[in-house]
């Protein structure tokens, strides 16, 4: 079964004045269809794994489970498409987001010491990484929170990752995502990303991952 472009859960403008509507419909109508588009045209060389979910073709990354004559496309694309149907799903209108659950709160609170510092740390993870990737909050193996970030369209997910995790959270910091609004002025765009986030899709992200599971996208 071929792989689609999910609909935004929300308008391209709505998440003014921090994301700008013009990034967004770029972003999700050509750059994640892109993604879909070639992760699409790789799979049609070996249908046997249209099957797959897009959640085990990642965490088939790095296996001899995908052929090697595809393994590089869809490590990039097969990233590329849950990466941004995650994303899509951990962002909001600015106004609409009560804050982290009580349960996450308290599992920052045990892994960072506070949601300030547990920011702090994610900033610095989204600002490090050189060149294009991602920065992510997800629970580790202990079942504690852990940040880390990877190259391209890498995720925790996928067996080349430096750090397994279950992602709760996830920034792309490809400047695709941000140039248009902030040019080269990435840690203005990271700062202005948790004025949208989605912290009750985070909750229920980090609910899902402390139960073993991957969120549902």
């Amino acid at each position: 079964m071929a792989f689609t472009l999910p609909a935004l859960p929300y308008a391209f403008d709505a998440l003014e004045p921090f994301v700008d509507a013009t990034t967004m419909q770029i972003h999700h109508g050509k750059h994640h269809q892109a993604y879909v588009t070639n992760l699409n045209n790789a799979l049609d060389k070996f249908p046997e794994l249209k099957d797959l979910g897009i959640v085990d073709i990642n965490k088939k990354v790095g296996t001899d489970a995908i052929p090697k004559d595809i393994a590089t496309v869809v490590r990039n694309n097969g990233g590329g498409h849950w990466n941004h149907s995650f994303f899509w799903k951990i962002m909001t209108a600015p106004t609409n987001s009560n804050g982290p659950s009580d349960e996450l709160k308290a599992a920052v609170d045990a892994s960072f010491g506070s949601m300030d510092v547990m920011k702090e740390k994610f900033n610095a993870a989204a600002a490090g990484r050189f060149g294009s990737g991602w920065a992510w909050l997800g629970v580790k193996a202990d079942g504690s929170l852990g940040i880390t970030s990877t190259p391209n369209q890498d995720n925790p997910l996928q067996g080349v990752a430096d750090e397994a995790l279950l992602p709760v959270l996830g920034l792309d910091v490809w400047e695709h995502a941000y140039y248009l609004k902030y040019q080269n002025r990435r840690p203005e765009y990271i700062a202005a990303f948790w004025n949208i986030v989605n912290w009750e899709q985070v909750s229920e992200n980090f609910t899902a991952a402390k139960a073993g599971s991957p969120p549902a996208l």
